[in-house]
């Protein structure tokens, strides 16, 4: 028996790319709703017992990441937003590529057993998958900008001990940044429409 091309999409993805997807499409409800998405995982895993509900039961690692996100969410969005290009604000971006860019994030500061890399090609993927072709490209950026900043070879991340060996460097000066955003600091340009298909819940 020859597989559907989306058979053979389907299984090409590992279950920990199945379980990203699982908090993106919980994260982006919550938001739509405005409620806990803790909340709306512990309703999913009552949901799931019943057969006749039709609801896939919720994997752990989709319970992780959306614990962890809820817990970090502050300084989730602290970090989106100092990579995204000074004429974007978070609360501008389609809520779907927020919940990508939260479950990404999240993957990269705050579970070791993700390599950055991998946490941004599965973040790709998904913008891939979810958007068009603007919501790829400047989510790579970001998630990209966020596994740079940590790494342990960036000298971006020291800060400079002597102000006056830098004579550019003027944090208290008015208009300027302690911290200018790179180059690559990612923009999404005029603003990325939504395929109107919606996520799985």
């Amino acid at each position: 028996m020859t597989d559907t091309p989306e058979e053979t999409n389907w299984r090409r993805h590992g279950a920990r790319y199945r379980a990203r997807r699982r908090a993106v499409d919980i994260l982006f409800e919550a938001e739509a709703r405005d409620i806990d998405p803790v909340a709306v995982v512990e309703d999913r895993v009552v949901l799931s017992r019943d057969p006749d509900n039709s609801v896939a039961p919720v994997a752990d690692y989709t319970r992780q990441i959306i614990n962890g996100a809820a817990e970090q969410l502050d300084t989730i969005d602290e970090t989106i937003e100092r990579y995204l290009a000074e004429t974007w604000e978070l609360n501008r971006l389609p809520a779907v590529d927020r919940a990508i860019l939260r479950v990404g994030v999240w993957e990269i500061l705050f579970n070791p057993e993700v390599d950055g890399p991998v946490a941004v090609v599965e973040g790709v993927e998904l913008a891939s998958q979810y958007g068009n072709d603007v919501a790829a490209p400047y989510i790579h950026a970001v998630l990209d900008d966020v596994v740079q900043a940590g790494a342990a070879d960036n000298p971006f991340t020291e800060p400079i001990s002597d102000p006056d060996s830098d004579p550019q460097f003027t944090p208290h000066e008015p208009g300027l940044d302690a911290e200018p955003r790179h180059a690559s600091a990612a923009d999404p340009g005029p603003g990325p429409v939504r395929k109107h298909d919606s996520p799985d819940v």
